[in-house]
Order: structure tokens, then sequence, then C-alpha cells
């Protein structure tokens, strides 16, 4: 089985999202160099972010996320993003009507069963959950190996936070790593068990 890794971009002060689930400055990083991240070429990292980022990314096999994003982003156009090969969407609807059934998109009810499907379709690759209010509940659950965060230089004040509603004290292992690029600090931290 391969590890659980909570992930997202995060302003300084813990925020995926402003109060209207904008970004805002949270993916400058991801156009603030010249080497490109992925085949599009639209994004585009300095070295080290490729160097880091590059690799994490081929070892993703599923992506957990909730409806709230699945429904944000339009489900990807029914392609799952940066080349993941399955998406798990945590809901408690079915798919939308009109879906394709055969896009490799999984809707299941709760985070314990969208972490058993995306165990089961990532095989020894990386569970990817998305941080926000599923990530939180992934955590809270005991079921997240690593919290990774790509910290852009910006202070939100308030938003959509990073655990989402996460009321209990989680300890963590001291980061092993800490790498600077431009516009962002990649951090990752062990969940301590």
């Amino acid at each position: 089985m391969g590890k659980v890794v909570m992930y997202s971009s995060v302003s300084v002060d813990g925020f995926v999202a402003d109060e209207n689930d904008q970004p805002g400055p949270l993916f400058d990083w991801l156009s603030s160099g010249d080497v490109p991240l992925d085949e599009s070429g639209e994004l585009k990292v300095s070295q080290t972010s490729y160097d880091y980022t590059r690799p994490y990314w081929d070892q993703i096999g599923v992506t957990v996320v909730g409806r709230h994003v699945f429904d944000m982003t339009d489900g990807w156009g029914g392609k799952p993003p940066g080349g993941i090969d399955h998406v798990v969407v945590v809901s408690h609807r079915p798919m939308p009507e009109g879906w394709d059934p055969e896009a490799p998109f999984h809707f299941v009810d709760g985070v314990e069963a969208a972490m058993a499907k995306a165990q089961e379709l990532a095989g020894d690759r990386t569970v990817e959950v998305a941080a926000g209010d599923v990530g939180g509940q992934v955590l809270a659950a005991g079921l997240v190996d690593e919290v990774a965060m790509d910290v852009a230089p910006v202070v939100f004040g308030s938003g959509k936070r990073y655990f989402g509603s996460v009321d209990a004290q989680h300890l963590l292992e001291d980061p092993d790593v800490v790498i600077q690029g431009n516009r962002v600090l990649h951090l990752r931290y062990r969940v301590r068990r």
C-alpha cells in the first residue's frame, strides 16, 4: 500500500483559498519559472521546484477530493488533473447527471470508504488527499502519513483552512523536506503515530 499525503498550496496563515473560494496568489509559483512542469507547457516553475514537484506528481496514483472541489473545477472536464490515474470524490450525492460513467472518477460516501477505494486503485503508488475539509477529516481519522504544503508568501487573514475544521491536536515530526523555490516554500512533514 502506498503512502497517504495530504497536500495543497497554502498561505502563510494556513488558508487554501479566500472566503470566495479563490486561490489568489497561492499558485503564482506555478508560473514563476522557466522549467515546464508538465507536457502542456502552461505551468513553468523554477528548477528547484521542478526537481521536487515532478517526482512527487509522478508517484501519485489517486487524488481524493471533496464534492465542493469537484463541482468548482467542473470535474476537470472528466480528465484527472496532472496526469493522475483516478480521482475519488467524497460526496453524499451521486455523480452529476450526464457524467460519463467511464471517466476515472469514483463517487464515495464518507472518508473511510474514499480512502479504501483510493488505496485499492493506487496500489503501491501515493494517495494524495486534497487539503481542506476532506483532508482534515482524513487526518482526524488517522489515515494521513504525511502533510505536504507549498507555502506561498501571502497572508489571507481568513478563508478556507488547510486543515478544514480539525479541532484536535495532531503532532507532526520535524519537516523532512524544506525547499525554497521561486514564490514558494515546499514543506513536508510525517504524521507522528
